[in-house]
């Protein structure tokens, strides 16, 4: 995985957790988390496939 992206996914699981804790953006917090798995996810598929 790119590093920028393990950095995204990193900064964001930081703010999730912030958000649970302090109710810190908590619903814009969820939807980046979403949004960060969903490109994790989509990123893996391709790499799948340029491996086959």
């Amino acid at each position: 995985m790119p590093n920028w992206l393990w950095v995204v996914i990193i900064i964001l699981l930081v703010l999730w957790v912030l958000g649970l804790v302090g109710h810190v953006l908590g619903g814009l917090i969820y939807i980046l988390l979403v949004i960060a798995l969903i490109l994790a996810i989509i990123w893996l598929v391709q790499r799948v496939r340029i491996k086959k």
